[in-house]
């Protein structure tokens, strides 16, 4: 069951959320915020697994709110407004709910955040057994040890993933590859790269280095780096 949490500056949206989240069953709704920053202090201290986190907010928008977390747990935005979608698309938002959103439109989005959680939940199952991944390529699966994959890099409605010698086009999204490669092995560096940490050969606070390419660090995921290289 994901855990989830809301914000947002107004009591009726909250309360649309809490109505509609009580008819999932997979939703537990942990606990509803008008204040930003009390929000953000129990996320802290909780594993949450989703947000339904509104984007216009007096104090602190949505997006910076997310941006201020560490590790952030996934997020459905819920909004009035359209024009904020591409950038939370960019922080890998799951999905962006226009106000006022049906049953229907918010049960499509629950259940994206259900599939990922499933994702991520089955890789962390497996990862300590395998070393390799199977990458779909067209209609073919196709058997790929890990520790042969570089990096991989988002490009349009696929993601590249860059092997010593070859390359294998899989029309994920980002956020699929990350649940994809096991967190032991693989770090996310940029909204659109996924590298090895075992192929890292050098990194400053702007770029990593695999072999020849460099990569460059977002600024979301500079502390994970900062971390793995101490």
């Amino acid at each position: 069951m994901l855990k989830a949490v809301a914000i947002d500056d107004e009591p009726v949206a909250l309360e649309v959320v809490k109505k509609l989240s009580s008819k999932i069953s997979f939703i537990e709704l942990l606990a509803v915020f008008t204040n930003a920053f009390k929000a953000i202090d129990y996320l802290q201290k909780k594993k949450i697994d989703l947000i339904f986190l509104d984007v216009k907010m007096p104090d602190i928008s949505g997006i910076d709110l997310l941006k201020s977390l560490t590790n952030p747990p996934m997020v459905i935005f819920t909004t009035a407004y359209s024009e904020h979608a591409v950038q939370s698309f960019e922080l890998d938002a799951i999905d962006y709910l226009l106000k006022p959103f049906s049953l229907a439109r918010f049960l499509k989005a629950c259940n994206k955040a259900n599939e990922q959680y499933e994702l991520r939940k089955n890789k962390n199952e497996s990862s300590t057994r395998l070393s390799y991944v199977f990458i779909k390529n067209g209609y073919e699966q196709i058997r790929v040890e890990l520790n042969e994959i570089l990096y991989a890099e988002s490009s349009g409605n696929y993601v590249q993933f860059i092997l010593e010698n070859k390359k294998i086009a899989s029309r994920l999204t980002m956020s699929e590859a990350e649940a994809l490669l096991p967190a032991q092995d693989f770090v996310r560096v940029h909204r659109s790269y996924i590298v090895s940490k075992r192929h890292i050969q050098k990194a400053d606070k702007r770029n990593i280095w695999i072999q020849q390419t460099e990569i460059p660090i977002g600024a979301l995921y500079s502390t994970e780096i900062e971390k793995l290289t101490k």
